[in-house]
């Protein structure tokens, strides 16, 4: 299966009024500003997009709503992070029907699966869905780390097309390209790695930040992706305190607040999380101030 997916591509935040319901107006809005600053793909109800904490209905209500934002301007993925295989299965299902043009496949949610039992996730779900799949691997919070060689076991699996890399190992992408050659297209999927992935090789960015700092996260890709690499160091060096935001266990709270600071959302997220307050809310700001109050041109 042949996929043109590359460029920035935002873990769009969902949002929620403050009584913690949908804001799909506010969620167009923001998928609006991302296309016009030159994203160029969504990835729906991941991380970001608080999957886990939202009902089935709610999730097709989202996706549905980027997918008509998008208007087929740019693919539309979504996340499938659910507690099982089967489950994974019917969300696909929803997002066929709400017109997404692809997935972003999560290890199961919960149980820590090992190598042998994330394979058999990953090649169900692909044998039940029509649409081209991201693989998201991250070790770090999902506990099962999938080599370069566990890729090469699914590759006989046609619609698997991509895999978002979050290792927080820079060293992944090369050996990727070493083991699996061109089989897959690369994006990297942690921020404050971005530039170190492009270079070495990395197609696309699933990107926490670029929510609130678009036009610069698009700016960054397109110095790296042009070999302005001086330049590219300029702009990663004054993004890396708000990157090291993505990395963190509460980055959903973080990036909201970085959002609503910068104009691009709000911070309201649903239980349990809750938003940020006392000296952690004003280390937060102070970061996302300081960046704005040096926002360089782009």
């Amino acid at each position: 299966m042949t996929i043109d997916w590359s460029g920035v591509f935002p873990a769009l935040m969902t949002e929620f009024k403050q009584d913690e319901s949908l804001d799909l107006e506010a969620t167009a809005r923001h998928i609006e500003s991302c296309l016009g600053a030159g994203c160029e793909g969504l990835v729906m109800l991941g991380t970001l997009g608080e999957n886990s904490s939202l009902a089935p209905e709610e999730k097709e209500a989202v996706l549905r709503c980027a997918v008509e934002t998008a208007a087929g301007r740019i693919p539309v993925l979504s996340g499938v992070a659910e507690y099982t295989t089967e489950l994974g299965i019917a969300h696909a299902k929803r997002a066929e029907r709400a017109g997404c043009a692809g997935l972003m496949a999560l290890p199961c949610m919960v149980y820590e699966q090992d190598e042998r039992e994330a394979l058999a996730h990953f090649e169900t779900l692909a044998a039940a869905s029509d649409l081209p799949i991201m693989i998201y691997n991250n070790p770090v919070s999902y506990k099962v780390d999938l080599s370069p060689e566990a890729f090469l076991k699914l590759a006989k699996s046609e619609t698997i097309v991509a895999v978002k890399e979050s290792s927080h190992d820079s060293r992944r992408i090369t050996d990727m390209f070493n083991v699996c050659g061109d089989r897959y297209v690369l994006f990297c999927g942690v921020d404050d790695l971005v530039l170190e992935n492009l270079l070495f090789g990395a197609a696309g960015w699933v990107a926490g930040l670029v929510n609130a700092f678009p036009r610069e996260a698009v700016a960054l890709y397109r110095l790296a992706k042009e070999g302005r690499v001086e330049e590219a160091v300029a702009l990663y060096r004054w993004f890396m305190p708000l990157l090291h935001l993505d990395v963190d266990k509460k980055l959903v709270q973080f990036i909201k607040l970085a959002n609503q600071i910068a104009g691009e959302g709000a911070e309201w997220v649903r239980r349990p999380r809750l938003p940020l307050v006392g000296d952690e809310r004003e280390r937060i700001a102070a970061i996302v101030e300081t960046a704005i109050a040096g926002r360089p041109s782009v």
